[in-house]
């Protein structure tokens, strides 16, 4: 479907050539730098600070939830300030190629605290430098992501974008933490299970800051090419009041498939913060998981990627967009709880047992994959949901929606990380536990507590998108009025124009 695109100098592009390989790839690539900061903060800081070092989960939960919810404030500001930025690099490249450095210096140091601190202090210094690294990558994150809709129009082309994004997400999540857990964690005769290593933690922060600055320059360069031919900032007064400004975000932010998608966000985020929260403590200290064996089922969740990237537009073509994030979402999340229900029940197979990884692995890319699904599908959504707002408001915010959106994962991911701390404070679970140490009362606990909560926020959440109003016909509906929008405004442009003054 041919587009119109605005450049940075008004022009209008009519003929918008066809995105090619390279530029879909750096711009999928551009998605292990957010898979890797949240493998490391989401998994590994908690268990790092609480199991490693000893810091009470209490703490620790608390400065890590803290740095999401200052995170979650500033984002809708950062898509704002993006929606409305005119440069000789567009209105999302400016904040992609400046969120290189801080996000990798602030990364690194989040995982150096200073010798000699107290709890408390150790706390201060969690949430210091996680919240500006957070802060950074959510500006490259915001923009990139906004970039969606104005790189195509088309309804089923954007979710085989959002499906690249994912399945690069997914490599920079679980390809980053199966590669430590492979190479980095390994296990010695002090530390059989290598992720209680603390010396082994210094290479780690290392190499993940390198993988994020390289992934964020490579989508920042890779995409430059289209800068001529993205939407670029309409012409606004934005010398207006902070009210006048959250007046207009307040108008854009009420469109109904957008707070569809958000109730769904909310409590799907709240779950996947409290799973990431948990699942090294369930592989550790539940199945007694070695290093190598954890590293292994890190990397069915790739195996789920590659499966979800080509079968999410299929599935959307078939049941719609709306339809497969529900039901996939939940069949998905079912299937992956069963081994911890039947764990609880004495039911799956023991630690040691020759069938526990190879079952772990099968059933864990399977669940991924049908989580995958429904995460690509919602993410199309929302993208859809920015020519169903201008149409209404004559804007096309998608920074904002994307910035929304990173509200919500922040917000959502902190509840989740907090209420996993309480979890584990209220299992009366030790720090600098050995596994030996950890009895099943304590893994019985943490079980009869995350199941239920887990699946209850996932059904609700799928009953927030019965609301989503947006199919394919109404999707090509408000790309055509706007592109009629276009036109006529072209026209009385020309028309308006002095006798023999050239077109701009």
């Amino acid at each position: 479907m041919a587009s119109i695109g605005v450049g940075p100098a008004g022009a209008i592009h009519t003929a918008v050539p066809p995105l090619g390989l390279g530029t879909r790839v750096s711009y999928g690539v551009g998605a292990v730098a957010n898979g890797t900061k949240n493998a490391a903060f989401s998994t590994y800081l908690m268990l790092y600070y609480n199991q490693v070092i000893g810091i009470s989960a209490a703490i620790v939960s608390v400065a890590i939830a803290a740095t999401l919810f200052v995170d979650a404030l500033a984002d809708p500001l950062i898509g704002r300030w993006s929606d409305v930025t005119r440069s000789r690099l567009g209105r999302r490249h400016p904040f992609i190629y400046g969120a290189a450095i801080p996000t990798t210096i602030f990364f690194v140091l989040a995982w150096f605290p200073p010798a000699g601190m107290t709890p408390v202090q150790t706390g201060l210094w969690i949430f210091g430098t996680a919240m500006v690294a957070r802060v950074s990558i959510s500006a490259f994150e915001i923009s990139s992501s906004a970039m969606t809709p104005e790189l195509t129009e088309d309804y089923q082309e954007r979710t085989k974008l959002f499906s690249l994004r994912y399945l690069f997400g997914y490599v920079g999540a679980f390809g980053f933490t199966g590669l430590s857990l492979a190479l980095i964690f390994r296990s010695t005769p002090e530390y059989v299970r290598g992720q209680l290593n603390p010396d082994a933690y210094a290479t780690f922060a290392w190499l993940g800051g390198a993988v994020i600055l390289l992934a964020i320059l490579i989508c920042g360069i890779g995409t430059q090419s289209r800068i001529p031919y993205l939407r670029q900032a309409e012409t606004r007064d934005t010398r207006g009041t902070l009210g006048r400004h959250l007046r207009e975000m307040k108008v854009a932010l009420g469109n109904r498939a957008f707070l569809s998608i958000f109730g769904f966000g909310v409590m799907k985020y709240s779950a996947i913060g409290l799973y990431t929260a948990t699942s090294l403590y369930f592989g550790t200290y539940l199945f007694k998981l070695n290093g190598l064996q954890l590293a292994l089922l890190t990397f069915d969740s790739l195996v789920a990627a590659v499966i979800a990237a080509p079968l999410a537009p299929i599935v959307s073509r078939a049941i719609g967009k709306r339809n497969s994030s529900m039901i996939f979402a939940v069949a998905g999340v079912a299937l992956g709880q069963l081994p911890l229900l039947l764990s609880y029940l004495d039911l799956f197979f023991v630690p040691g047992d020759a069938l526990l990884v190879p079952t772990l692995f099968v059933i864990g890319a399977v669940y991924g994959a049908m989580v995958a699904i429904s995460l690509i599908n919602t993410s199309s959504m929302l993208a859809d949901v920015v020519e169903d707002s201008a149409v209404r408001t004559g804007h096309h915010d998608a920074g904002m929606f994307f910035a929304a959106s990173s509200f919500m994962q922040q917000c959502s991911g902190g509840v989740g990380i907090f209420v996993a701390g309480l979890i584990l404070t209220r299992s009366d679970f030790p720090e600098r536990a050995r596994p030996d140490q950890v009895t099943a009362a304590m893994t019985d606990s943490l079980l009869i507590h995350y199941i239920p909560t887990s699946m209850t926020l996932w059904a609700v959440g799928c009953l927030f998108l019965l609301f989503y109003p947006i199919n394919r016909l109404r999707h090509e509906a408000n790309v055509e009025t706007l592109r009629m929008r276009a036109m006529q405004a072209r026209e009385n442009e020309l028309s308006n124009a002095p006798i023999g003054a050239p077109a701009r």
